[in-house]
């Protein structure tokens, strides 16, 4: 436990320089490019594209930060559909928190999981969709719905302990789901399937690990 705790220390200081410093480029880049598009005398699409990207980049990099950094105060659902949702809206994906507590607090260790678990449920929707969080803060489901929606293969495995979790990092594309189980492992919280009639995984379920029966 030591040595993955060390080893997702390094991933979180790592994620903060590289926030830190194209987050700043970016910025840069972003002011200059609105700085030109009020200096024109027309509309200029290549200038509005151009600044819509550096937005875009700005909000995917908050995210990431907040996911994959260090840990950070406590959350609240508002600053939590403010992080996920510009990245989500452009890939078509929704966020529907309407069976969660609007004035529900996530503690640092949940809210960077739940924040890992979107980023893992966006990438489970490939051609749009929603992604549903109910529950409340020590006990949430998360569900996808929407075409050719399926958590990836292997989920159940990796969720079952350290050693499996690091096994499935077996590329970029299962990064995600890796770190997101290593996460919960390290928060002491207990991420796990929930299986549907079919044995597939309907949805996914975080809790304090003293919590589960």
């Amino acid at each position: 436990m030591a040595q993955q705790a060390d080893s997702l220390r390094l991933v979180e200081l790592v994620c903060a320089r590289l926030c830190h410093d194209l987050g700043g480029l970016i910025g840069t880049v972003g002011n200059a490019i609105d700085m030109v598009a009020e200096d024109s005398e027309r509309e200029n699409e290549v200038l509005a594209f151009a600044a819509s990207a550096a937005k875009a980049l700005t909000q995917r990099l908050r995210m990431l930060r907040a996911a994959w950094g260090p840990e950070a105060g406590p959350i609240t659902l508002p600053e939590l559909v403010r992080l996920v949702t510009p990245a989500l809206a452009a890939r078509r994906i929704g966020l529907d928190a309407r069976a969660f507590p609007p004035d529900g607090v996530f503690s640092p260790p949940i809210g960077r999981v739940v924040l890992n678990l979107i980023a893992l449920a966006g990438d489970c929707l490939p051609s749009g969709g929603a992604i549903v969080v109910m529950g409340v803060p020590d006990d949430l489901l998360i569900r996808i719905a929407g075409p050719g929606a399926a958590w990836p293969s292997g989920l159940v495995t990796c969720l079952s302990g350290e050693a499996a979790a690091l096994a499935a990092l077996t590329g970029v594309r299962s990064v995600q789901m890796a770190l997101t189980a290593l996460l919960a492992l390290n928060g002491n919280l207990r991420l796990s399937p929930v299986l549907g009639p079919g044995s597939g995984v309907e949805a996914l379920r975080l809790l304090p690990a003293e919590q589960n029966v």
